[in-house]
């Protein structure tokens, strides 16, 4: 059974309770805790309306706000290392986005969907595996499913929102996002995606304002009970991961990754100059040896060096061959091909038909469409 409590009384006594005792609980605990005491509701208190945009108000209104909101808790559930999205993400939901409680006890868990943690402002103690760092204003962490980690706040200054998506939500509707013809979106895919190992990827963001606007709406959204909320939340957040690709992938930093940030630039280094690069001038360029590089590329792409250069010449040559009426030779010669036969030789490999063939077969699949043509 459900009962109920507001966020700003459910955080005052996971505070006194710290204060009081030295000790602190997770939000389970404290649940069971509020039941026992006999201070949860059994029907929602009333809400402030949520009708309203969220982006002009001061960080202290805001907290005031999400204060008023109403949390639905169930009381008697332990608190586990394992945490299913059934658990937490409301069923009518694809994505849940909540303001991190203060002062709960670390506790290490993992749970089959994604995490996404913004530090708003302030900083916060951040677990992952064997690793441990504090996280500060504009950093925000993208967690990836069946990865050990762990969030403590110790101050009332520090707010960090927690966006929780499905993951199949992830892979359908925000993964379009990561799926851009370009190296580091598919770098982005092959982290996030692999089940092998647990990782993250960590950005800085300075443009802290525009990013709490986008999810302080979006957390708004999760507290309305219309037929438009869940959609319009997932608009936000897509929103918000397109801000993150498009402004701040320089940024990005990946677990337990040996070149740190540099990763990402050797990947969009290759991206914009892959028509004349071999693995000795990127190599050169960036001050390691071939064999390193050759390694390092494989083990976190998934690809070798060679294979990330035929993917961006198919690409491109696919583009120009649908959307183009350049020959074939100036085709060739426009993605790094010496001649057109041998950029047809590796075309029909992949493809398995002609440049010719596949050109046909796409311009012929093409519906012509004429403006404001009579029905």
């Amino acid at each position: 059974m459900a009962y109920y409590i507001t966020y700003g009384e459910f955080q005052y006594h996971l505070k006194e309770y710290y204060q009081r005792t030295g000790n602190r609980m997770q939000f389970p605990e404290m649940t069971t805790y509020l039941y026992r005491k006999g201070l949860l509701l059994d029907t929602p208190p009333r809400e402030q309306p949520v009708n309203k945009m969220y982006g002009p108000m001061t960080d202290d209104e805001f907290d005031k706000a999400i204060d008023s909101f109403v949390l639905s808790v169930t009381p008697n559930i332990s608190a586990t290392s394992t945490v299913n999205e059934t658990d937490i993400i409301p069923q009518t939901r694809d994505v849940y986005v909540i303001r991190h409680p203060r002062y709960t006890r670390r506790s290490p868990h993992i749970h089959n969907y994604f995490e996404v943690d913004f530090v708003a402002s302030g900083q916060c103690n951040f677990v992952f595996e064997n690793e441990e760092r504090t996280l500060r204003t504009g950093e925000l962490c993208i967690i990836a499913p069946h990865s050990r980690h762990d969030l403590t706040i110790d101050d009332d200054e520090t707010t960090v929102f927690c966006i929780m998506i499905r993951k199949s939500t992830f892979n359908t509707t925000f993964f379009s996002l990561m799926s851009q013809k370009n190296l580091l979106s598919y770098f982005f895919r092959t982290i996030l995606q692999g089940n092998s190992h647990a990782n993250y990827l960590l950005f800085y963001s300075e443009d802290v304002v525009w990013l709490k606007n986008i999810i302080r709406n979006a957390i708004s959204e999760c507290h309305k009970g219309d037929a438009f909320s869940n959609n319009n939340c997932i608009s936000w957040i897509h929103l918000f991961f397109a801000h993150l690709i498009r402004g701040y992938s320089k940024t990005v930093q990946f677990y337990n990754y040996q070149m740190g940030t540099d990763f990402s630039l050797v990947l969009q280094y290759i991206q914009h100059n892959y028509r004349t690069l071999t693995l000795a001038s990127l190599a050169e360029f960036f001050h390691y040896s071939e064999a390193y590089l050759s390694t390092l590329i494989s083990q976190n792409t998934g690809c070798s060096f060679t294979s990330l250069v035929k993917q961006l010449r198919m690409a491109d040559a696919v583009s120009c061959l649908t959307n183009t009426q350049m020959k074939i030779s100036e085709i060739a010669e426009n993605i790094g091909y010496n001649s057109a036969d041998h950029f047809s030789r590796v075309f029909r490999t992949t493809y398995h038909m002609s440049p010719q063939e596949y050109r046909k077969k796409h311009q012929d699949q093409e519906e012509s469409f004429t403006p404001f043509a009579e029905i």
